[in-house]
């Protein structure tokens, strides 16, 4: 940890670099002291909103190098759900950790006071988060009214294409092959397999078969029953809005007459016994464990989700017990959107406070991981270890790939591969380097290599490679000039947050309870969440993240709203 020794010492020089320069985060020259050719061991806090449950204190192969080329040393702090009230208390406390990944929540901190404008230290020592951000600079500014950079995004990777698809409607291969391999493109054909199934496996190992369960446990409330409500029925992801792409109106998803439609298809699920009666009152270990135990036949999650499940199953070699992707909707004539091109998304990503006692050596450091040299350590690992070249391409050993596959938690922490992605920038899949390999190992040829037999076997049934096969391609939709929505920096002066926080304890309410009512009870109920909404503010709320999304157009674009 920075001692805080050093903070002290330094933070009448940070403090004058600040007056001098920051100007209200409006990017304008600093005079932060050039540590930059140093490589003293230097520990700084760090946090992050989300978990990180394989963190070994950088005590992993690729965490060894990291420290060994930079002399950085963090100390991680990861949230388990979520962060928001420790980010709250620090904007309130005013004590900040050096290094912050603070999700949904900067505005918190920037209104604080707390973070640094990094517009000039990229400028002056990042050759590389230059490189790689580009003509992407522009995205990275926080506001029309504040153009300063605030944070270097990190949740998005630079001109990503995807290959395999993670999420959707998800069937264990075992159910689809004694089935004959269905066709699962609606949500009556995923109920029909489930059912069908159930009938004839009422048990699986002596415990009863569970067609469909759900993990509403807090956040993952959004992930396994909220989002998947505009998924099934046409609309990309934004977070809880609906943007029109004509107006850039936004409004709240659940207020489209599709969505309830598909609310009400999740109430005939549980009125049925299809769906898992322990849905709203379980805790996500719980719904982990109903995976791990290769008795639920369904999942509609995404696969990090409940990868520690599935590597659970294929471990003790029950790899037919989990889960294919299918990009399920509402009816054959909707699209499923999760492959629409939001462009490339800022918004969410790795900062620095004004807490940090040395802000050169920390930009380098992320530019270090932005580097050819960092980003193929982060993806790849440890030459002679975790891969090899052979006629100058990049391959990953068959005992390597069985590991990182089969036994991937262990993997991740003994390796540290995969646990540095979120601090810093990062190119995405399909990108290759200055050797003609890629930075990532998630290409086509990799990720059929890791597959399992009965992966391989369901996907050949279905005419498909890989997953994302399946699915509409981003062709099919037109680029959204907005990006994604769901991580614009909401207002923190305004009425905004309040309001937000009132309809999404009133949805977080009635959504299970409409699909847990009675089928004649649903329209009331679910009508009723709607009128709530209203009562507590939603329009008001919408008005401004109207405003929010056109005034990222126009930052983004020049383009003024319709």
């Amino acid at each position: 940890m920075a001692s805080s020794k050093m903070k002290i010492a330094l933070a009448p020089v940070l403090a004058m670099s600040l007056l001098a320069g920051c100007g209200g985060g409006s990017g304008s020259d600093t005079s932060f002291k050039d540590t930059s050719a140093e490589t003293t061991p230097l520990t700084f806090d760090f946090f992050s909103v989300d978990p990180s449950p394989n963190w070994n204190g950088m005590k992993d192969e690729v965490g060894k190098v990291l420290t060994e080329k930079t002399g950085i040393t963090l100390n991680g702090e990861f949230a388990v759900s979520g962060g928001q009230d420790k980010i709250s208390l620090m904007a309130a406390s005013g004590d900040y950790p050096d290094i912050v990944s603070p999700k949904g929540e900067l505005s918190k901190l920037v209104d604080a006071g707390a973070m640094l404008d990094l517009t000039d230290l990229i400028d002056q020592y990042a050759p590389n988060l230059k490189k790689l951000y580009g003509n992407y600079m522009d995205r990275l500014k926080y506001s029309n009214e504040d153009q300063a950079i605030y944070v270097l995004p990190t949740y998005y990777a630079v001109d990503q294409k995807y290959f395999d698809a993670g999420g959707g409607f998800g069937i264990q291969h075992r159910v689809l092959k004694e089935l004959g391999y269905p066709e699962v493109r609606t949500l009556e054909d995923y109920e029909n397999v489930l059912k069908a199934y159930k009938e004839k496996h009422p048990t699986i190992d002596g415990q009863p078969t569970i067609p469909l369960t759900l993990d509403a446990d807090d956040w993952r409330i959004m992930i396994t029953v909220t989002n998947p409500a505009f998924q099934a029925t046409g609309a990309p992801d934004d977070g809880e809005y609906y943007i029109d792409p004509e107006t850039y109106e936004a409004s709240l998803h659940y207020k489209r007459p599709e969505e309830k439609e598909y609310f009400r298809w999740l109430n005939h699920m549980y009125n049925t016994g299809l769906l898992d009666q322990d849905s709203f009152i379980q805790k996500t270990d719980q719904y982990k464990s109903k995976i791990a135990s290769g008795r639920v036949l369904g999942v509609i999650d995404q696969d990090w989700g409940y990868s520690d499940a599935e590597n659970a199953l294929k471990s003790v070699g029950k790899t037919e017990a989990t889960y294919s992707h299918f990009p399920v909707t509402l009816s054959k004539d909707i699209k499923d959107h999760a492959y629409q091109d939001p462009g490339f998304v800022s918004g969410w990503g790795v900062g620095i406070t004004t807490s940090n006692p040395d802000p050169v050596r920390t930009i380098k450091f992320f530019d270090y991981l932005a580097s050819e040299e960092g980003q193929v350590l982060m993806n790849w690992g440890i030459e002679g270890k975790q891969y090899e070249v052979k006629d100058g391409k990049r391959v990953i050993p068959a005992d390597i790939l069985d590991q990182k596959t089969n036994n991937a938690a262990v993997f991740q922490k003994e390796t540290g591969i995969g646990l540095y992605t979120n601090m810093s920038g990062h190119y995405g899949d399909g990108v290759k380097d200055s050797t003609d390999n890629y930075y990532t190992t998630n290409f086509p040829e990799q990720i059929v290599a890791a597959y399992s037999d009965a992966e391989k076997e369901t996907l050949k049934a279905y005419g498909a490679t890989t997953w994302k096969d399946l699915f509409p391609s981003e062709d099919e939709f037109p680029i959204k000039p907005w990006g994604a929505a769901y991580n614009l920096p909401t207002p923190g002066d305004s009425n905004y947050n309040v309001i937000f926080k009132k309809t999404q304890d009133i949805i977080r309410k009635r959504i299970p309870e409409a699909i847990l009512s009675t089928p004649e009870q649903f329209d009331a109920i679910y009508d009723g969440m709607i009128a709530e909404v209203n009562q507590a503010g939603a329009e008001d709320m919408e008005k401004q993240y109207t405003e929010l999304v056109q005034n990222r157009v126009q930052l983004w674009s020049g383009e003024e709203a319709k």
